[in-house]
């Protein structure tokens, strides 16, 4: 009995030093989010490409709200205009009609909650991949699996690129950007390795053009670090892409409108 009773007396000791913090967190009235990629890959015609518009949410909500109800579509220099329409209600806006063509100027038009937003970009070309080189013995340890995906820069121009790996080992795709500035002319790589590849794991490795702006755009966000959610969540400051609000300026909104050509490739780790 005497046993027992110390037991609970212990238990009740250490419950009893427990304190409830509250932290609170700053809110503010959400912004739209513009994630808005028109990709032309090697081999298709193009003309599917999808919208994504949500809403910014409190920093412990788990959901992202979609934006319902948006008027989007994409114009050309050529007076061609392609509406996207949204599928059920997720937010995701799509269209079957775009007309991708390098170095053509595209308009975006979003009317959402009584405001218009606008952006334009230029459709920016990139180069394939010449080949993917893998090495077993990376990393600090020796014991890391490295991939390489090299391709060759086109001399005497500016050129900026964008990439996006996509692994099983990854919860979201990997991401970077570059410019010539060091490498113009010349073969150079793109870089992978996570120590828990495995031989069999099938990678999607893909290389996309970009303008100046996009490359500076993601620039940032690289420097900020990354976090889970992917680089349209909140960041410790704000970087501001290319959509403005037309009818309230003060009322910006977060993410960007890009238009690129690329390649991509499929790689089993050996």
């Amino acid at each position: 009995m005497k046993k027992y009773a110390l037991i609970i007396f212990c238990l009740t000791l250490f419950f009893s030093c427990q304190d409830v913090i509250e932290v609170e967190v700053p809110t503010a009235e959400p912004k739209l989010v513009i994630e808005a990629s028109m990709n032309w890959f090697d081999g298709t015609i193009g003309n599917e490409q999808e919208i994504k518009l949500s809403l910014t949410a409190p920093f412990f909500d788990n959901m992202v709200p979609p934006a319902n109800g948006a008027t989007v579509s994409v114009s050309d220099s050529s007076g061609n205009v392609f509406n996207f329409i949204e599928e059920g209600n997720t937010g995701i806006y799509k269209t079957s009609t775009f007309i991708p063509a390098i170095d053509e100027v595209y308009n975006l038009t979003i009317s959402y909650n009584n405001e218009t937003y606008t952006a334009t970009e230029t459709l920016k070309s990139t180069v394939p991949f010449d080949f993917i080189d893998q090495k077993d013995d990376g990393g600090f340890g020796g014991d890391e699996i490295e991939i390489k995906a090299f391709f060759t820069d086109p001399g005497n121009e500016d050129n900026y690129y964008f990439f996006e790996l996509e692994s099983p080992r990854e919860i979201n795709p990997v991401i970077d950007a570059a410019e010539d500035e060091f490498f113009d002319g010349n073969q150079i790589f793109a870089f992978y390795s996570n120590e828990d590849l495995e031989p069999g794991d099938e990678l999607i490795i893909k290389i996309l053009g970009s303008s100046r702006q996009f490359y500076e755009y993601i620039f940032l966000l690289l420097q900020q670090g990354e976090p889970d959610g992917g680089p349209f969540q909140t960041q410790p400051a704000t970087v501001r892409g290319n959509c403005t609000n037309e009818t309230n300026p003060k009322n910006f909104p977060l993410g960007y409108f890009r238009a690129s050509q690329g390649f991509e490739i499929m790689y089993t780790v050996e």
